[in-house]
Protein backbone atom coordinates (compact mmCIF):
# COMPACT_ATOMS: atom_id res chain seq x y z
CA UNK A 1 0.00 0.00 0.00
CA UNK A 2 1.25 3.67 -1.15
CA UNK A 3 2.16 5.70 2.11
CA UNK A 4 -0.91 8.51 2.13
CA UNK A 5 1.48 11.14 1.63
CA UNK A 6 2.47 10.03 -2.02
CA UNK A 7 -1.56 9.64 -2.67
CA UNK A 8 -2.17 12.83 -1.39
CA UNK A 9 0.72 13.95 -3.63
CA UNK A 10 -0.70 11.96 -6.92
CA UNK A 11 -3.98 13.96 -6.07
CA UNK A 12 -2.96 17.37 -5.84
CA UNK A 13 -0.96 16.42 -9.44
CA UNK A 14 -3.85 14.75 -10.78
CA UNK A 15 -6.49 17.23 -10.18
CA UNK A 16 -4.61 20.37 -12.00
CA UNK A 17 -4.83 18.57 -15.79
CA UNK A 18 -8.48 17.31 -14.54
CA UNK A 19 -9.38 21.16 -14.18
CA UNK A 20 -7.68 22.43 -17.42
CA UNK A 21 -9.96 19.26 -19.04
CA UNK A 22 -13.08 20.74 -17.20
CA UNK A 23 -12.28 24.21 -18.27
CA UNK A 24 -12.09 23.20 -21.82
CA UNK A 25 -14.83 21.14 -22.26
CA UNK A 26 -18.56 22.03 -23.27
CA UNK A 27 -20.81 19.97 -21.37
CA UNK A 28 -20.75 22.10 -18.21
CA UNK A 29 -23.02 24.71 -20.59
CA UNK A 30 -25.65 22.28 -20.13
CA UNK A 31 -25.42 21.87 -16.45
CA UNK A 32 -23.76 24.92 -15.09
CA UNK A 33 -24.98 24.09 -11.22
CA UNK A 34 -23.45 20.91 -12.00
CA UNK A 35 -20.13 22.31 -13.40
CA UNK A 36 -19.69 24.70 -10.52
CA UNK A 37 -19.80 22.32 -8.08
CA UNK A 38 -17.33 20.07 -9.85
CA UNK A 39 -15.03 23.00 -9.69
CA UNK A 40 -15.41 23.62 -6.04
CA UNK A 41 -14.60 20.23 -5.29
CA UNK A 42 -11.11 20.69 -7.26
CA UNK A 43 -10.39 23.32 -5.52
CA UNK A 44 -11.12 22.09 -2.37
CA UNK A 45 -9.60 18.85 -3.52
CA UNK A 46 -6.56 20.58 -4.72
CA UNK A 47 -5.96 22.86 -1.46
CA UNK A 48 -6.30 19.80 0.78
CA UNK A 49 -4.13 17.26 -0.93
CA UNK A 50 -1.23 19.31 -1.52
CA UNK A 51 -1.35 20.75 2.20
CA UNK A 52 -1.19 17.07 3.63
CA UNK A 53 1.33 15.80 1.06
CA UNK A 54 3.65 18.65 1.81
CA UNK A 55 2.85 17.93 5.62
CA UNK A 56 2.69 14.22 5.04
CA UNK A 57 6.33 13.94 3.66
CA UNK A 58 7.36 16.44 6.45
CA UNK A 59 6.16 14.27 9.33
CA UNK A 60 7.56 12.23 12.04
CA UNK A 61 5.39 9.54 13.22
CA UNK A 62 1.41 10.24 14.54
CA UNK A 63 -1.60 11.24 11.49
CA UNK A 64 -2.11 13.74 9.41
CA UNK A 65 -4.93 15.06 11.44
CA UNK A 66 -2.56 16.21 14.08
CA UNK A 67 -0.35 18.54 12.36
CA UNK A 68 1.38 19.03 16.29
CA UNK A 69 2.90 16.00 16.56
CA UNK A 70 4.74 16.27 12.99
CA UNK A 71 6.02 19.37 13.93
CA UNK A 72 7.26 17.88 17.57
CA UNK A 73 8.62 15.01 15.97
CA UNK A 74 10.62 17.01 13.85
CA UNK A 75 11.85 19.41 16.83
CA UNK A 76 12.27 16.75 18.96
CA UNK A 77 14.59 15.25 16.74
CA UNK A 78 16.66 18.76 16.11
CA UNK A 79 16.83 18.61 20.46
CA UNK A 80 18.65 15.29 20.10
CA UNK A 81 21.07 16.22 17.61
CA UNK A 82 22.01 19.14 19.50
CA UNK A 83 22.27 17.28 22.82
CA UNK A 84 24.57 14.94 20.56
CA UNK A 85 26.38 17.95 20.03
CA UNK A 86 26.30 17.08 16.46
CA UNK A 87 24.66 18.18 13.11
CA UNK A 88 20.51 17.70 11.94
CA UNK A 89 20.44 14.73 9.38
CA UNK A 90 19.48 15.62 6.41
CA UNK A 91 16.77 13.97 6.49
CA UNK A 92 15.08 16.08 9.63
CA UNK A 93 16.20 18.98 7.74
CA UNK A 94 14.14 17.95 4.69
CA UNK A 95 11.07 17.07 6.95
CA UNK A 96 11.12 20.44 8.13
CA UNK A 97 11.71 22.34 5.09
CA UNK A 98 8.49 20.00 3.91
CA UNK A 99 6.75 20.93 7.25
CA UNK A 100 7.34 24.55 6.57
CA UNK A 101 6.34 24.48 2.81
CA UNK A 102 2.79 22.86 3.84
CA UNK A 103 2.36 25.51 6.71
CA UNK A 104 3.41 27.86 4.43
CA UNK A 105 0.88 27.12 1.64
CA UNK A 106 -1.85 26.88 4.49
CA UNK A 107 -1.40 30.49 5.59
CA UNK A 108 -1.21 31.52 2.03
CA UNK A 109 -4.66 29.74 1.00
CA UNK A 110 -5.99 31.20 4.34
CA UNK A 111 -4.77 34.74 3.95
CA UNK A 112 -5.72 35.34 0.34
CA UNK A 113 -9.31 34.04 0.84
CA UNK A 114 -9.36 36.68 4.30
CA UNK A 115 -7.62 39.75 2.32
CA UNK A 116 -9.90 38.73 -0.85
CA UNK A 117 -13.50 38.89 1.37
CA UNK A 118 -12.23 42.16 3.38
CA UNK A 119 -11.49 43.69 -0.09
CA UNK A 120 -14.77 42.94 -1.18
CA UNK A 121 -16.76 44.38 1.54
CA UNK A 122 -14.58 47.70 1.92
CA UNK A 123 -15.36 48.32 -1.83
CA UNK A 124 -18.67 47.78 -1.49
CA UNK A 125 -19.15 49.49 2.01
CA UNK A 126 -17.41 52.28 -0.87
CA UNK A 127 -19.77 52.08 -3.05
CA UNK A 128 -22.48 52.18 -1.11
CA UNK A 129 -21.49 55.19 0.35
CA UNK A 130 -21.52 56.48 -3.32
CA UNK A 131 -24.41 55.31 -4.50
CA UNK A 132 -26.98 56.78 -1.25
CA UNK A 133 -25.13 60.28 -2.53
CA UNK A 134 -25.48 59.66 -6.58
CA UNK A 135 -28.01 57.36 -7.22
CA UNK A 136 -31.53 57.71 -7.25
CA UNK A 137 -34.91 55.60 -8.04
CA UNK A 138 -36.70 55.73 -11.27
CA UNK A 139 -40.28 53.57 -11.83
CA UNK A 140 -38.53 52.34 -15.19
CA UNK A 141 -36.96 49.73 -12.90
CA UNK A 142 -38.49 49.11 -10.04
CA UNK A 143 -36.10 48.08 -6.79
CA UNK A 144 -33.15 49.32 -8.57
CA UNK A 145 -30.84 52.70 -8.41
CA UNK A 146 -30.31 54.84 -11.19
CA UNK A 147 -27.14 56.33 -11.89
CA UNK A 148 -27.17 59.16 -14.17
CA UNK A 149 -24.65 58.06 -16.40
CA UNK A 150 -24.46 58.17 -20.28
CA UNK A 151 -22.62 54.55 -20.65
CA UNK A 152 -24.61 51.66 -20.52
CA UNK A 153 -23.97 49.11 -17.15
CA UNK A 154 -26.12 47.40 -14.81
CA UNK A 155 -24.67 44.92 -11.72
CA UNK A 156 -25.76 44.43 -8.46
CA UNK A 157 -24.05 44.45 -4.84
CA UNK A 158 -24.78 42.09 -2.87
CA UNK A 159 -24.69 41.67 0.97
CA UNK A 160 -26.82 42.63 4.01
CA UNK A 161 -27.53 45.50 2.36
CA UNK A 162 -27.80 44.08 -1.53
CA UNK A 163 -28.38 46.89 -4.45
CA UNK A 164 -28.89 46.57 -8.05
CA UNK A 165 -28.02 49.67 -9.94
CA UNK A 166 -28.72 50.55 -13.49
CA UNK A 167 -27.65 53.66 -15.70
CA UNK A 168 -29.50 56.09 -17.34
CA UNK A 169 -27.43 55.09 -20.70
CA UNK A 170 -29.16 51.70 -19.99
CA UNK A 171 -32.53 52.54 -19.87
CA UNK A 172 -32.31 54.63 -22.90
CA UNK A 173 -30.71 51.90 -24.40
CA UNK A 174 -33.25 49.11 -23.67
CA UNK A 175 -36.94 48.49 -24.02
CA UNK A 176 -39.48 47.55 -20.47
CA UNK A 177 -39.19 43.83 -21.28
CA UNK A 178 -35.27 43.93 -21.46
CA UNK A 179 -34.76 46.14 -18.75
CA UNK A 180 -37.14 43.69 -16.68
CA UNK A 181 -35.08 40.91 -17.88
CA UNK A 182 -31.55 42.53 -16.78
CA UNK A 183 -33.68 43.31 -13.63
CA UNK A 184 -34.53 39.40 -13.31
CA UNK A 185 -30.96 38.48 -13.90
CA UNK A 186 -29.47 40.91 -10.90
CA UNK A 187 -31.99 39.55 -9.05
CA UNK A 188 -31.16 35.91 -9.44
CA UNK A 189 -27.49 36.88 -8.58
CA UNK A 190 -28.44 38.49 -5.24
CA UNK A 191 -30.94 35.84 -4.15
CA UNK A 192 -28.04 32.48 -4.79
CA UNK A 193 -25.54 35.13 -3.69
CA UNK A 194 -23.25 34.32 -6.29
CA UNK A 195 -20.85 36.54 -5.19
CA UNK A 196 -19.99 34.01 -2.51
CA UNK A 197 -19.45 31.05 -5.31
CA UNK A 198 -17.08 33.24 -7.17
CA UNK A 199 -15.14 34.25 -3.71
CA UNK A 200 -12.61 31.61 -3.25
CA UNK A 201 -11.43 31.31 -7.32
CA UNK A 202 -10.82 35.21 -7.10
CA UNK A 203 -8.91 34.31 -3.77
CA UNK A 204 -7.32 31.66 -5.84
CA UNK A 205 -6.31 33.88 -8.38
CA UNK A 206 -4.70 36.15 -5.96
CA UNK A 207 -2.87 33.29 -4.74
CA UNK A 208 -1.29 32.44 -7.81
CA UNK A 209 -1.23 35.31 -10.31
CA UNK A 210 0.78 33.88 -12.87
CA UNK A 211 -1.01 30.38 -12.91
CA UNK A 212 -3.17 29.91 -16.12
CA UNK A 213 -5.41 27.34 -14.70
CA UNK A 214 -6.09 29.45 -12.06
CA UNK A 215 -7.21 32.10 -14.32
CA UNK A 216 -9.04 29.73 -16.30
CA UNK A 217 -11.13 28.39 -13.36
CA UNK A 218 -11.54 32.03 -12.48
CA UNK A 219 -13.14 32.97 -15.92
CA UNK A 220 -15.14 29.47 -16.29
CA UNK A 221 -16.90 29.65 -12.57
CA UNK A 222 -17.99 33.25 -13.52
CA UNK A 223 -19.39 32.42 -16.89
CA UNK A 224 -21.38 29.42 -15.37
CA UNK A 225 -22.58 31.95 -12.54
CA UNK A 226 -24.03 34.18 -15.23
CA UNK A 227 -25.16 31.30 -16.88
CA UNK A 228 -27.00 30.27 -13.50
CA UNK A 229 -29.06 33.90 -13.41
CA UNK A 230 -30.06 33.52 -17.34
CA UNK A 231 -31.70 30.13 -16.44
CA UNK A 232 -33.65 31.68 -13.35
CA UNK A 233 -34.70 34.32 -15.74
CA UNK A 234 -36.08 32.26 -18.33
CA UNK A 235 -38.32 30.74 -15.97
CA UNK A 236 -40.46 33.56 -15.78
CA UNK A 237 -39.46 35.50 -19.47
CA UNK A 238 -39.07 34.78 -22.54
CA UNK A 239 -35.12 33.86 -23.74
CA UNK A 240 -35.46 36.71 -26.34
CA UNK A 241 -35.97 39.33 -23.91
CA UNK A 242 -32.52 38.73 -22.33
CA UNK A 243 -30.88 37.66 -25.35
CA UNK A 244 -31.51 41.26 -27.12
CA UNK A 245 -30.57 42.97 -23.64
CA UNK A 246 -26.86 41.40 -23.90
CA UNK A 247 -26.62 42.27 -27.79
CA UNK A 248 -27.78 45.72 -27.09
CA UNK A 249 -24.79 46.04 -24.53
CA UNK A 250 -22.73 44.09 -26.17
CA UNK A 251 -23.42 46.91 -28.82
CA UNK A 252 -22.95 50.20 -26.90
CA UNK A 253 -19.80 48.85 -25.44
CA UNK A 254 -20.02 48.74 -21.41
CA UNK A 255 -18.92 50.62 -18.70
CA UNK A 256 -16.31 49.09 -15.86
CA UNK A 257 -18.21 47.44 -13.19
CA UNK A 258 -16.84 48.56 -10.09
CA UNK A 259 -14.78 46.30 -7.65
CA UNK A 260 -17.47 43.67 -5.31
CA UNK A 261 -20.29 44.13 -7.78
CA UNK A 262 -21.84 41.36 -10.03
CA UNK A 263 -22.56 42.39 -13.57
CA UNK A 264 -24.65 40.65 -15.68
CA UNK A 265 -24.41 42.02 -18.88
CA UNK A 266 -21.14 39.92 -21.07
CA UNK A 267 -18.19 41.14 -20.19
CA UNK A 268 -16.16 40.26 -23.93
CA UNK A 269 -17.48 39.51 -26.82
CA UNK A 270 -17.12 35.72 -26.61
CA UNK A 271 -18.85 35.75 -23.06
CA UNK A 272 -21.92 37.29 -25.32
CA UNK A 273 -22.07 35.33 -27.85
CA UNK A 274 -22.01 32.01 -25.86
CA UNK A 275 -24.52 33.28 -23.61
CA UNK A 276 -27.07 34.24 -26.67
CA UNK A 277 -26.23 31.31 -28.48
CA UNK A 278 -27.37 29.38 -25.13
CA UNK A 279 -30.79 31.68 -24.59
CA UNK A 280 -31.70 31.39 -28.11
CA UNK A 281 -30.41 27.63 -29.15
CA UNK A 282 -31.04 25.84 -25.75
CA UNK A 283 -29.53 22.68 -25.61
CA UNK A 284 -31.12 19.65 -23.23
CA UNK A 285 -29.47 19.61 -19.81
CA UNK A 286 -27.30 16.61 -18.97
CA UNK A 287 -28.88 13.18 -17.83
CA UNK A 288 -29.43 12.22 -14.40
CA UNK A 289 -27.69 9.40 -14.59
CA UNK A 290 -24.39 11.75 -15.59
CA UNK A 291 -25.32 14.64 -12.87
CA UNK A 292 -25.12 11.48 -10.75
CA UNK A 293 -22.04 10.75 -11.77
CA UNK A 294 -20.89 14.43 -11.55
CA UNK A 295 -22.00 14.06 -7.92
CA UNK A 296 -19.83 11.16 -7.13
CA UNK A 297 -16.98 12.32 -8.42
CA UNK A 298 -17.00 15.72 -6.59
CA UNK A 299 -17.54 14.18 -3.76
CA UNK A 300 -14.67 11.73 -3.93
CA UNK A 301 -12.37 14.37 -5.08
CA UNK A 302 -13.06 15.78 -1.91
CA UNK A 303 -13.08 13.04 0.67
CA UNK A 304 -10.26 11.17 -0.48
CA UNK A 305 -8.10 13.62 0.97
CA UNK A 306 -9.84 14.35 3.44
CA UNK A 307 -9.69 10.58 4.85
CA UNK A 308 -5.92 10.29 3.95
CA UNK A 309 -5.52 13.09 6.32
CA UNK A 310 -6.75 11.54 9.20
CA UNK A 311 -4.82 7.91 8.43
CA UNK A 312 -1.75 6.39 10.27
CA UNK A 313 1.30 8.19 8.33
Amino acid sequence: MLPPALVLAAVATGIVPGAAMLASARWPHRSPAAAIVLWQALGLGWGLAAVGALAGFGAVGGSFGVAFGAVAGAARALREADLRKSAPTLLTIGRLAFLGAGALLLTLLCWVLVAAAARVFLARHRHRTLLSLLAHGDPKVPGALVVDHPAATAYCLPGLRSRIVISAGTIDLLGEAELAAVLAHERAHLRARHDLVLLPFSALRRAFPRSAIARRAQHSVALLVEMLADDRVLRHRPARELAMALLRFGASGLDATPSGALAGAPETDGEMAVRVSRLLTPVPRLPRPALALIAVAAAAIVAVPATLLLLPL
